[in-house]
């Protein structure tokens, strides 16, 4: 098992400097393998973020007309920084959230490092402005953007607000989650190396209650990007109304992964087991809910029951582990409460349960989980749980299939499976929801992410993340 001197982070990075909080509070950063303190940060107050804002906002003139080509190339720096950092990154995220090593190093460094070095190829791409009649309509920053990110992909999630951000133009002030906040550190650092102008890019840590309400009740403050749970999401959209700035959300979801009656289930199956338990379940993506065939459910759990079982929790830096720790003592046991919950409700346990894995008395472990038999009114069928917890919910037809699919307050995202790519690709577009995956597909960093319904509004990555950041304004000619 891997372990590392205690990281202390006692700064903060406001208007280009490393800087004391101006409160004298300690954040204790928890290793999630060993639940040994791994790390220390500021605990952040509201006078913090207002010297944040007041350095972005000083910031913005200057570097909102900074030409393309420049903001553009000190991201292409910034990629470098981190590609450089790429080992020491995925063994700090490894400790600070559980993914396994080697998806570390693919996924919550592999997606950040992708986000900054294709910034300058989107930006040289987009449409800034076109003629509309006699009207040029012309795209610029929205401002001063407060970004609130977390835990569960907290690199990757902070890269897909702060690159595209960045290169439109708008400054930005970032609070992480408190509870994987020390990559964004190494990201600061990284900044600094490449020379990023003072005031562009702030970094200040703490609790959402204090830092992130600040933010986003900030009158200089034009727009909050927020990643995070939907409850949060819909206190960051209050606390935001008050100065009508742009909100943009990337909530939670509860997503179905549809298996049609032609589906090739001894390879839709263990491929949905997968995809439920990346990153030990703690996906806002995760698809969650197997909906499968009733004549064919039986069949469905025991190619889930031996998918879930090859996925034994064991430490992430080994590298034969597929399945690591939850982030923290608090997600460990509102996960095993769900399970809980689960059996009290008379869903049929097929693998897993309760009870904490075998030979792993330290750590923020669960077992790998799938139930049977779930009908929609159960709560395990209805909530979000961010944990290894499969669904199987069995259907008779194809639109109840859809309907199932269909009822929840999320629209993150979904699967379809079929033998006909065509009639997969038509059940898709019947599902309220902002991605789909069509036959197991792969996911498309490039692509546009986001949700339907309670999962959010607006998109991330590729053009469409770079328009989250942008004002439209029409000039007559």
């Amino acid at each position: 098992m891997s372990t590392s001197a205690p990281t202390t982070r006692s700064e903060l990075y406001i208007d280009g400097a490393w800087i004391p909080s101006t409160g004298t509070g300690v954040i204790e950063v928890i290793d999630s393998t060993t639940e040994a303190v791994m790390g220390t940060i500021p605990e952040g107050t509201v006078e913090d973020v207002e010297r944040a804002v007041a350095a972005a906002s000083a910031a913005f003139p200057a570097w909102s007309t900074t030409p393309l080509e420049e903001r553009t190339a000190l991201l292409t720096k910034v990629a470098e920084g981190l590609g450089a950092r790429m080992d020491d990154l995925a063994d700090l995220i490894t400790h600070e959230v559980g993914m396994p090593r080697m998806l570390s190093q693919l996924v919550q460094v592999g997606l950040p490092f992708n986000s900054f070095a294709t910034a300058a190829q989107v930006a040289a791409d987009f449409e800034w402005e076109r003629e509309v009649g006699n009207s040029l309509v012309v795209r610029e920053p929205v401002g001063v953007v407060g970004a609130i990110t977390p835990w569960n992909y907290p690199l990757h999630q902070i890269a897909a607000k702060v690159a595209p951000a960045l290169a439109a133009g708008c400054t930005v002030v970032l609070k992480p989650s408190e509870v994987a906040p020390l990559n964004a550190f190494v990201l600061a650092d990284v900044m600094a190396e490449a020379g990023v102008p003072a005031g562009v890019f702030n970094l200040v840590t703490g609790f959402g209650p204090v830092v992130g309400e600040a933010l986003a009740a900030h009158p200089d403050v034009d727009m909050i990007s927020f990643t995070g749970s939907t409850r949060a999401g819909k206190r960051v959209t209050e606390v935001a109304a008050g100065t009508v700035k742009r909100v943009a959300l990337e909530l939670g979801g509860k997503s179905a992964n549809v298996l049609l009656a032609d589906a090739d289930l001894a390879v839709a199956v263990p491929d949905g087991v997968g995809k439920c338990f990346l990153n030990s379940g703690q996906t806002c993506s995760a698809l969650t809910r197997m909906l499968v065939p009733r004549d064919r459910l039986a069949e469905a759990e025991e190619l889930a029951r031996t998918a879930a079982e090859t996925f034994v929790p064991g430490d992430p830096f080994d590298p034969a582990t597929r399945l690591g720790p939850l982030v923290s003592g608090a997600q460990r046991d509102r996960v095993r409460s769900y399970i809980d919950k689960g059996v009290a409700e008379g869903a049929v346990l097929v693998t897993g349960g309760a009870e904490a894995p075998d030979g792993l008395d330290a750590g923020f472990f669960v077992r790998p989980t799938v139930f049977s038999g779930v009908t929609r009114d159960m709560t395990i069928a209805r909530e979000e749980i961010f944990g290894p917890v499969l669904v199987l919910m069995p259907y008779d037809t194809e639109d109840e299939a859809v309907e199932i699919a269909n009822d929840t307050e999320y629209g993150l995202a979904g699967g379809v499976w079929s033998g006909d790519a065509d009639h997969a690709k038509a059940v898709a577009r019947r599902l309220r929801t902002g991605q789909v995956e069509v036959n197991g597909g792969n996911f498309n960093p490039m692509a546009p992410f986001g949700g339907y319904k309670q999962s959010g509004n607006g998109r991330e990555f590729g053009d469409y993340g770079l328009d989250e950041f942008l004002e439209t304004k029409a000039m007559q000619l």
